[in-house]
């Protein structure tokens, strides 16, 4: 069933809020459900229709269900500034509380085996630029998948990368990070000549975001490291690791893309809870 509406706001999220096409097909998801739900025009839909689908989705965990939620929201909104609808049936949507999130992160011993790769063949020296990089930069694996090699600045150590809001940044690597990729883009890259892609994989395509959790969970297997992680850890443990060893909160949020400095702070919370086992672990008195 096609909605106009549900079309036009779509294509208002991609040109005019530049929303990435993850978050696009996010967005689709979420009001299809709730389409699917009410059985009729969004544009028709009531607030009593919200309040039954709020009430259906109480098998849901309690951050997917304040996102769905959001997505309506955001969605009545833009139907009420283009004069579609008269008012928002989501006004008095009550939305779940949502318990602060650590995220998981790797030691530093254990980004040291993971990191520990023998090039010597195409796909071990990208897999080592690729997670170089990842450990290097915090860029996220949506971001690192869609890089072209000219992203890359060897001389200058930097990597460039357009994150969520069509937001560009700048982000310095470090040494390891700068040869791992030196010698992937001029050793190996070039066997890939069809590729347009910095990672690619054996059709000359771009890597997909899937296609770099198998990888990295093989890895991981073939190291002996038993944690549960995924290639966003990356991203969690470059934040706390740079953290812990004194850098600069807001100078890590930069990095990260995060539009509000309350997102980063997370990462104190994780910190704190490092000093506090490491304090366990060697007080006599502890």
């Amino acid at each position: 069933m096609e909605d106009e509406s549900l079309n036009a706001f779509l294509t208002y999220a991609l040109v005019e809020r530049k929303y990435s096409p993850i978050t696009i097909e996010s967005y689709k998801s979420d009001l299809v459900k709730f389409r699917d739900f009410i059985k009729k025009d969004l544009k028709k839909a009531t607030k009593q229709d919200i309040k039954k689908f709020n009430e259906s989705l109480e098998g849901y965990n309690a951050k997917t269900k304040a996102r769905i939620l959001s997505t309506l929201n955001s969605f009545f909104r833009f139907m009420v500034i283009t004069n579609r609808i008269k008012e928002n049936p989501s006004e008095a949507i009550v939305y779940p509380k949502i318990g602060k999130h650590i995220p998981n992160i790797l030691s530093e011993e254990e980004i040291d085996i993971l990191l520990d790769i023998e090039v010597k063949d195409f796909y071990t020296a990208r897999n080592k630029a690729l997670l170089e990089l990842m450990y290097s930069s915090g860029l996220r694996v949506s971001e690192v998948v869609n890089l072209v090699p000219n992203d890359i600045d060897l001389m200058d150590n930097t990597v460039r990368t357009v994150g969520k809001g069509n937001k560009e940044r700048i982000i310095p690597i470090g040494d390891y990070a700068t040869n791992a990729l030196r010698v992937y883009i001029n050793e190996y890259l070039p066997v890939k000549r069809e590729a347009k892609q910095l990672f690619v994989n054996n059709h000359y395509k771009k890597m997909t975001r899937q296609g770099v959790f198998i990888m990295l969970k093989k890895l991981a297997k073939e190291k002996g490291i038993k944690k549960d992680f995924s290639p966003h850890t990356l991203r969690h443990s470059f934040a706390s690791h740079l953290l812990s060893h004194g850098a600069d909160l807001r100078s890590i949020q930069e990095m990260l893309g995060h539009s509000s400095i309350s997102t980063t702070e997370i990462y104190l919370y994780v910190d704190t809870q490092e000093i506090r086992k490491n304090y366990d672990e060697a007080h006599p008195h502890s």
